[in-house]
Order: structure tokens, then C-alpha cells, then sequence
């Protein structure tokens, strides 16, 4: 499932960390199918000891009164802008309504301590369709780190996405750091062409684990370059840039180009690297000496072809770090 708007990162994906960590019921069917990045399947053929076998989270049918519910560690934490609740396949067999709750916790809570936890309502109890992505708007500004998922009163649900913005903790962000890692705060801004998969995959923590998980254009016929424009997760000076295209054999760039530009100067686009040859299934380092502050990052491919991953360590400057304290401490829930 894509979303509309390249910016917004899938928060709870697996991809970037995202765990169901607690469920009341799982008796059909596992919670942590939640956060798999695929889109689900059915095969109408398969069945399993309990029954039916779903890609997707199904509790038992509740014969008491009360709701179901999972709780949604998010892979680093951020602003929502919106939730799907996926229910793929569930026809007969969906929540009539959903709820969404949403929680800031410290460190590494347990189950037992998230049910301690002050949660706050983001999504308040709404319809729900089968076998449909229904997408549920979030107006709450603040940063969480935990969701629970609340099926009223029971059913299935093959996949929860929590899209928004990544809003690091500003005690990781000193030193060398991932100036455009999704972890990080680093999003998409713009694209030529997604034709086969995201550009934002590039920004995901790991290795690619096949050309899938990367980024792949459609085979271009005419005159141009592709390329992607990236916001940094905070403003910083690059040490060097790594472009991999690991898994793409026949099918990667012949050369690529780095810019970068400084939006709070309010300058246009320097170039780091000018059409370097790149080869196909490597992993490439190239150091930028002398590189100033950026805030965006353009990266060009020519004239076409994928890559699995894109790095630029670097340093955050003094205003970047306190803006970064500055937004962590504005979006607390609990202040």
C-alpha cells in the first residue's frame, strides 16, 4: 500500500523497527502480521488446525462483553498524520469499529508497564469495512511511541500502518550521525518515477534483502535522468555519501550526482558528485571533503536504474541540535 504523500514514513513497519509487542487474543491468527511490510495474501485452499489461516491478526469470537486490542511499538518515534487499519480478505469476519490510542514511553517498557502508561485517544471509535484499507486521520501533534489497536468487539485485521513523520530523540543525534536515515527524520520530497518500488525504501535501516526493498524506476526511453529529492532529517555537514545498488545486477544506474542545498540560507543546489560511475551489486563510499551545511539532498541517476540504499553521515550543526531539542520537548504529550 502506498501512501499519497512520499513524505510520510509507515511508522510501525517492521522495515524500520515496528514490533506488536502485546495482544489480548491472537487464537486465529498472529498479531505481529500487523507490521509485515507485504500486503497480505489468501489462499482460499489453506487451513489450519484453529481454522482458516489469515495474513493478518484475528482474535476468537467474544462471547463476554469488553473489546479486543494489540499494542504497536513504533519503529522510532514521530508525529501521525494518519492510521490504515487493512482488512484485507476479512469479509465475514472483520471489527464492525475500530479505535485507535496512542502513547510517549521512555526507554524499552514491558507489556505490563505500557498498560501503566497514560494513553491518549487519536483515533476515537469509528466504523470499519471489510476486506478494505480504511484510513483513519490523526490531528494530534504530539510524538508518540506506542499505539494500541482496539477492535470493538473482535475480529481480523490483516495490516496497521501508522504514516507520519519520524521525530528522533535529540540524545542520539550528536556525533556522526545518518544526516538522511528515515530513522533519523530524513523523508522524501520529491521523485522522477516509483514505477516498480519507493524511493523511501533507500532511507530504511539494514541492508536491502533483495531489489524489492530498494528503489526501482521504470526503464526510461527518452531524454532526462531520473532522480529523488530528499528533506535531512536535520540540518548537518555530510562527511561522505554511500550509494548502494546491491541486488541490482542489470538493471543499475551507469552514474549517479549528489547536491545539497541549505534551506535556512536560502541558496540553490551544490553539487558533491558529478555523474561518478557507479557499478551494478556494490556498495559505494564517496568521501566529500569540504562539503558545507545542508538541509535537502538531490540525488540523480543516469540516465535510469534502482538502488538499494543511500547513507550521508554527518554532523548536526549547533542550531540543528537545538531545534532537535526544541521539537522533542514541544511535541511531549505528557508535559
Amino acid at each position: 500500500m502506498t501512501s499519497p504523500d512520499p513524505s510520510l514514513v509507515d511508522l510501525a513497519s517492521r522495515a524500520l523497527g515496528g514490533s506488536v509487542v502485546a495482544a489480548n487474543d491472537e487464537f486465529f491468527a498472529h498479531r505481529e502480521n500487523l507490521v509485515t511490510v507485504a500486503p497480505p495474501r489468501f489462499d482460499p485452499d489453506e487451513f489450519g488446525l484453529k481454522g482458516k489461516v489469515y495474513d493478518g491478526w484475528e482474535t476468537r469470537r467474544r462471547r463476554s462483553p469488553g473489546h479486543d486490542w494489540a499494542i504497536v511499538r513504533l519503529g522510532v518515534p514521530g508525529v501521525l498524520d494518519h492510521v490504515v487499519v487493512d482488512t484485507a480478505f476479512f469479509t465475514g469476519n472483520y471489527p464492525p469499529e475500530i479505535a485507535v490510542e496512542a502513547a510517549a514511553v521512555a526507554g524499552h517498557p514491558s507489556p505490563d508497564e505500557l498498560a501503566a502508561a497514560r494513553w491518549h485517544e487519536i483515533v476515537p471509535r469509528s466504523a470499519c469495512a471489510g476486506d478494505t484499507a480504511n484510513t483513519y486521520p490523526v490531528h494530534d501533534p504530539h510524538r508518540f511511541t506506542h499505539l494500541r489497536l482496539i477492535m470493538h468487539p473482535d475480529g481480523g485485521i490483516a495490516r496497521f500502518r501508522a504514516r507520519g513523520r519520524a521525530l528522533p530523540d535529540p540524545r542520539f543525534m550528536a556525533g556522526t550521525v545518518d544526516l538522511v536515515a528515515a530513522e533519523n527524520g530524513g523523508r522524501v520530497t520529491g521523485c522522477s518515477d516509483a514505477f516498480y518500488s519507493s524511493p523511501g525504501n533507500l532511507l530504511l535501516p539494514g541492508s536491502a534483502r533483495h531489489m524489492g526493498e530498494g528503489w526501482e524506476n521504470a526503464r526510461r526511453r527518452g531524454g532526462g535522468n531520473d532522480w529523488v529529492e530528499f528533506a535531512l532529517g536535520a540540518a548537518g555537514v555530510p562527511r561522505y555519501a554511500e550509494i548502494d545498488t546491491t541486488w541490482f545486477v542489470g538493471n543499475a544506474p551507469g552514474r549517479v550526482s549528489v547536491a545539497t542545498r541549505d534551506e535556512r540560507a536560502g541558496g540553490g543546489w551544490t553539487t558533491l558528485l558529478d555523474r561518478e560511475r557507479v557499478q551494478p551489486d556494490t556498495r559505494h563510499r564517496f568521501s566529500l571533503p569540504g562539503a558545507g551545511a545542508a538541509t535537502h539532498l538531490r540525488l540523480d541517476v543516469f540516465p535510469d536504474g534502482g538502488l538499494s540504499r543511500l547513507r550521508l553521515p554527518g554532523e548536526l550543526d549547533d542550531a540543528a541540535l537545538a531545534a532537535a531539542a526544541d521539537a522533542w520537548a514541544r511535541t511531549d504529550p505528557d508535559a
